[in-house]
């Protein structure tokens, strides 16, 4: 079978007509090599915008108010409303499948100016009034101290939990920041943790913000039950994206909204958006699929024209072969040998190309640092592995025709060829 003389066989032929052979293994080599690195980008481009996302639970959506576009049981249009802290039993009441609903307040923001005062430092920061369950729908990693809990809710503790850029531009780098106290707005809040922000790819401006318990925010900042917005996640064997009309309905009814008023609740639907992306991946990596396939097929056909040639060449070879009792078989096996050697290699080194391109990107991304909406190029050992066999089988499709004209040859014809 696979003996010494059949592979030194193997190697005169492939090397009887070192260009040709070059020529032909280059359309597999740069169709496997296309295929690489059109799926390695694809997944760099994915890395990039799924950053954006993080660790945060995609099966989120953010619900705010807005004014009304449509009178309603003698409210005027154009008025003005607030969720209340009762709005969050009301919605876990009538809407099933929710695993976390977070009312949040909110001080700061884009245009906040210098809100909080440690000595003589002061910085303009968003202050977040949350619940303990935020941390499960925006995860954080906690560096030092802890998060908030339900007693700080229950007795209003003014504590405040601090990210590492507040950190960093209050305190001295050696200072103690566990125990100390911030002014927020004039009033003040020790400091019980310090933590790092998970998603945003660890942004600097993730790190710049202070979460304190929604009960003492609302009372040391005048809010009463009043709730900014709401952070809402449904439980993983559910979709938000089916739920929101029901919990939209429940604020409407709650809130005297007429029921077509489709503007007076905004929202953002988190999940809607991550289902976006993962599909658009999808097309792309079909589409990379698709290319790569069509150029590595070119590629076989190419394989297969070269080989129908050497067969041709060595038809009285073959006819010899044939008059000495060489069996039909070990001829086809020959040329089969033959054609899957020279497609395997050729594939092996548009892999290994493939893959150095990845690694040089990859250290170029290193040095210069994160680039927008593209990171971390890479293949999957299983593409690579489903792409030998590929090759394999292509090998076998470009020797087969080849084979089967080989053992068509008679061997008195084959003798007459000249």
């Amino acid at each position: 079978m696979f003996n010494r003389d059949r592979w030194r066989e193997i190697l005169e032929v492939l090397t009887s007509n070192v260009w040709r052979t070059i020529f032909t293994a280059f359309g597999v080599c740069w169709g496997i090599f296309i295929l690489i690195v059109l799926l390695a980008a694809g997944k760099g481009l994915e890395n990039g915008i799924k950053k954006d996302f993080g660790d945060i639970a995609t099966n989120t959506m953010f619900m705010w108010t807005r004014a009304t576009t449509k009178a309603y049981e003698g409210l005027p249009m154009g008025r003005g409303f607030n969720f209340k802290v009762d709005d969050v039993q009301a919605i876990r009441d009538n809407v099933p499948n929710l695993r976390f609903i977070s009312p949040r307040n909110q001080l700061g923001g884009f245009r906040g100016g210098s809100n909080v005062v440690r000595g003589i430092r002061t910085g303009a920061y968003n202050i977040y009034g949350d619940y303990p369950e935020i941390i499960n729908q925006d995860p954080m990693t906690v560096t030092s101290g802890r998060f908030l809990n339900f007693n700080d809710i229950q007795e209003k503790r003014k504590v405040a939990i601090i990210g590492q850029g507040v950190k960093n531009e209050l305190y001295e780098e050696e200072e103690e920041v566990l125990g100390s106290y911030i002014k927020i707005q004039g009033v003040n809040f020790m400091v019980i943790g310090t933590y790092k922000k998970n998603n945003s790819d660890g942004g600097e401006e993730a790190q710049k913000e202070v979460f304190v318990p929604f009960t003492s925010f609302s009372q040391a900042f005048n809010r009463g039950d009043n709730v900014g917005w709401m952070a809402i996640t449904a439980h993983d064997e559910s979709s938000i994206s089916q739920l929101k009309n029901n919990i939209i309905e429940v604020m409407k009814d709650r809130h005297k909204i007429h029921p077509e008023d489709n503007r007076a609740i905004g929202y953002f639907d988190l999940y809607e958006q991550y289902n976006r992306v993962e599909s658009l991946f999808g097309a792309l990596k079909a589409v990379a699929y698709i290319v790569g396939f069509m150029v590595l097929l070119s590629g076989i056909i190419g394989v297969s024209n070269i080989m129908l040639i050497v067969v041709k060449e060595r038809t009285k070879e073959i006819g010899i072969r044939r008059a000495l009792g060489e069996q039909p078989w070990s001829i086809k096996k020959q040329i089969l040998m033959e054609s899957i050697f020279l497609t395997i290699i050729s594939g092996m080194v548009g892999i290994i190309f493939g893959a150095l391109v990845i690694y040089c990107i990859n250290t170029l991304l290193d040095n210069v640092g994160p680039v927008d909406m593209f990171m971390s190029p890479s293949v999957s050992v299983g593409v690579v592995s489903g792409a030998m066999l590929i090759l394999m089988l292509s090998g076998l499709l470009a020797g087969f025709i080849p084979a089967q004209s080989a053992i068509r040859v008679r061997p008195i014809e084959a003798l007459r060829t000249e």
